[in-house]
């Protein structure tokens, strides 16, 4: 279920917002860290229509297991028939956190340079997630 959608000006030079996106679905639901990992690749396309290279990265923050995609190329959004139009040139950052309520996903998609400039403020939301708290 998506818990909060935050809208990002943006950055000079781009005409389209960003949109981070928090969903939250109760312990056991949402799907595998693995199979939330593999549709986001699957939504960012590289030239020719090949998959985007994605780095993925695990780590601890606040006791918490979070991991992480960060790609790059032709975003072509969540497909079926509410699907738009491929944006090019978009950045995917996502995270998963493994919260001991259920696991807490997080995808902030949009023009590349938009996301580059929100970066910092998207790796400070995440550390501000904490198993004590």
């Amino acid at each position: 279920m998506r818990a909060a959608t935050y809208t990002i000006v943006p950055a000079a030079g781009d005409t389209a917002s960003a949109e981070c996106v928090v969903y939250f679905f109760g312990a056991g639901q949402g799907g595998s860290v693995e199979a939330n990992l593999d549709r986001w690749k699957g939504q960012m396309v590289a030239p020719g229509g090949k998959p985007s290279d994605a780095k993925i990265a695990k780590r601890t923050i606040h006791g918490l297991t979070v991991t992480t995609i960060d790609a790059s190329g032709d975003y072509t959004g969540m497909g079926g028939p509410m699907a738009s139009a491929v944006q090019k040139n978009y950045r995917l950052l996502g995270a998963i956190v493994e919260g001991p309520g259920g696991n807490v996903f997080i995808k902030f998609t949009g023009p590349a340079k938009t996301v580059v400039d929100s970066q910092a403020k998207f790796e400070q939301f995440l550390n501000s997630f904490d198993k004590d708290k």
